[in-house]
């Protein structure tokens, strides 16, 4: 196994560097001869699935660089600091060039993603060749994962840069260098792998693997198909047909492509989510706090039909910097060992007020305190919100010393996103009546002891439009900080419509106009019983301020005087900086390019050098 593993490594290393591999790659390895020991036995090709996952720990894979900077800015989300030229604030603006120093890494996302696709393609041709697995249900199992794993992660290199290279089988000489195929290709490829697949792969608790949310298991898979499903079908930014790789600027548009259609797809993602929801091996946790309280101690890794949460990114408890990124800002608390963590990106101001008054979703995912260095909760101020369901603060182990890597594995899908494209699926499928089924129990939890309320909303729809539009608010709340909302908004070619939409109502808000007009500009802040949270309450006219409450005008700045609030005007049109149609997708940067010997180059209006 050392030797394959090593064999493996020393492959993809070259690659990425850019050194010449033909003739390591024409010469015979003798870990060529241990395939057939490690491919036909369980334990050692199980070790190999560990080789795929392993890339999305490397330190600028998903850990430190995809991860943290993938989807905002948004509607729902953006990063929190305003800086225009920075590299971090380019990303999220859509100006990332070529040259970000940020991802145009030797070792940034996109090669560590192909080092993950080259093992998974090690791995599948392995265990086809090798594995029993007509007879044996857990090799069956391994081949299940790794097409899973693989379709994945082309999922998301899709996602973030539009059309990418196809690598469907392991590298050789003659095919080290390829140019960028249109993703339709791939997509077709990895939703065969998923009908493949699935059937090998055992529902969540029903074996040791998949009773782990670090394993995939079946109700995942149904899942990634619907939601690969919906974005090959859906709308983005895409290169005339014949014209991926020529620097085409390409147009928003639907594939031409009649194997993925909506006609072609829904039926068969439908019938997977059916599958995945009727087997009842997966549920909504009833408690939604209690559930993100799970999520940062670490405790999100049972799978099966009490559990939520459906696969997590792998990392391990000394790896990944997700709190470090996103959790609720500390600046130099004894929870966070006295250094700064958290913060970097947060809701939009305006998310707090899209909440319903009895959402118990609202204080879960909207906070507007910060801890300071004297181990007290303060306001962060209208203008940097954080997102609450990521806090140091109901981490267990205090105070957190876990320096830039905290362990908390991110959630990649979860039984409420099932529950959400099968209402949204049915729905355009004409099946009003499932649809309001499958969307109804999400806004239950969410309204909790007011759960009333929350049938009378879904009882109130009355046509495919209305479910439609309120399916794409159900998920700004529902996922709010989970970082879906982007590819969302990209497949309903809503994004530059909700980007505008949303500067329009943060300056609103800015100016008390609008649906904001009853407001004074004043936020009360009461500090809670437990002196780790912090009510607000946006006062109205003539309302009293409550007792205890310290006030703040926070955000009322006449001639954009308001850069202390971080709530200004340069600030609200910062969402974006360029058009996010004709950027949406990040380019393929210098470092790949240069070292792909001229195959690969930018579309979209980027440059190719």
């Amino acid at each position: 196994m050392k030797k394959i593993t090593t064999y493996i490594l020393s492959a993809i290393a070259l690659l990425i560097l850019g050194t010449s591999c033909e003739k390591f790659l024409d010469s015979e390895s003798p870990s060529a001869f241990d395939s057939a020991t490690v491919f036909a036995n369980y334990g050692l090709a199980e070790g190999t699935i560990y080789g795929i996952t392993e890339t999305f720990c490397e330190v600028n894979s998903y850990r430190g660089r995809f991860l943290p900077w993938y989807g905002f800015n948004t509607d729902v989300e953006w990063y929190n600091t305003y800086k225009p030229g920075d590299g971090k604030s380019d990303i999220a603006g859509y100006v990332c060039e070529p040259n970000n120093a940020q991802l145009n890494l030797s070792n940034g996302p996109f090669p560590l993603m192909y080092m993950g696709i080259e093992r998974a393609n090690l791995v599948i041709e392995g265990i086809r060749e090798y594995g029993d697995i007509e007879h044996n249900a857990d090799m069956a199992y391994l081949l299940g994962e790794a097409l899973t794993l693989r379709a994945m992660i082309y999922y998301d290199l899709i996602k973030a840069w539009g059309d990418v290279p196809a690598r469907f089988t392991s590298l050789t000489s003659e095919t080290i260098y390829a140019p960028k195929e249109s993703r339709d290709v791939i997509f077709k490829q990895i939703l065969a792998d998923l009908e493949e697949a699935i059937p090998y792969i055992p529902y969540p608790g029903a074996t040791i693997a998949t009773s782990r949310t670090d394993r995939v298991n079946k109700v995942f898979a149904e899942g990634l198909y619907a939601r690969i499903a919906l974005m090959a079908s859906g709308y983005a930014i895409r290169p005339d047909d014949g014209q991926v790789g020529t620097g085409d600027l390409g147009k928003v548009r639907l594939s031409n492509d009649s194997e993925l259609s909506k006609t072609v797809l829904y039926p068969k993602a439908l019938a997977y989510l059916k599958d995945a929801i009727a087997s009842n091996s997966a549920s909504l946790e009833p408690d939604l706090e209690g559930y993100w309280f799970k999520q940062n101690n670490l405790n999100n890794l049972s799978a099966g039909p009490a559990y939520e949460t459906l696969y997590v990114i792998p990392f391990g408890a000394g790896r990944g910097r997700w709190n470090f990124t996103f959790a609720v800002s500390s600046e130099g608390a004894s929870i966070t060992n006295g250094v700064s963590r958290g913060g970097d990106a947060g809701p939009l101001p305006t998310m707090y007020f899209k909440y319903g008054e009895n959402d118990i979703r609202r204080d879960i995912t909207c906070v507007n305190y910060k801890w300071n260095k004297d181990n007290t909760i303060e306001p962060a101020g209208i203008g940097k919100w954080y997102f609450g369901k990521y806090r140091f603060e109901w981490m267990e182990a205090q105070p957190y010393t876990g320096g830039n890597d905290d362990g908390v594995k991110p959630v990649v899908m979860r039984y409420a996103d099932i529950l959400l494209m099968a209402a949204e699926i049915a729905n355009e499928q004409g099946d009003l009546a499932y649809a309001k089924s499958c969307f109804l129990p999400v806004r239950e939890r969410a309204y909790g002891m007011h759960w009333d309320e929350a049938e009378a909303y879904v009882n109130a729809i009355g046509s495919k439009e209305e479910m439609f539009n309120a399916i794409v608010d159900e998920r700004a709340l529902e996922f709010c900080g989970e970082f879906l909302r982007k590819a969302d908004l990209i497949r309903w070619n809503l994004l530059s419509t909700k980007l505008d939409e949303a500067i329009s109502d943060m300056l609103d808000l800015r100016d008390l106009t609008g649906d904001y007009a009853d407001l004074t500009g004043d936020i009360c802040y009461t500090v809670a019983d437990d002196e780790k949270s912090i009510d607000i309450t946006f006062l109205v006219a003539d309302e009293e301020i409550p007792a205890g409450a310290t006030v703040s005008k926070a955000y009322v700045n006449k001639y954009d005087d308001g850069k202390k609030t971080g709530f200004y005007y340069d600030r609200i049109k910062g969402l974006y900086y360029r058009n996010p149609e004709q950027y949406m997708f990040w380019p393929i940067f210098n470092d790949t390019m240069t070292n792909s010997q001229g195959y690969i180059k930018n579309d979209y209006g980027y440059d190719s050098i």
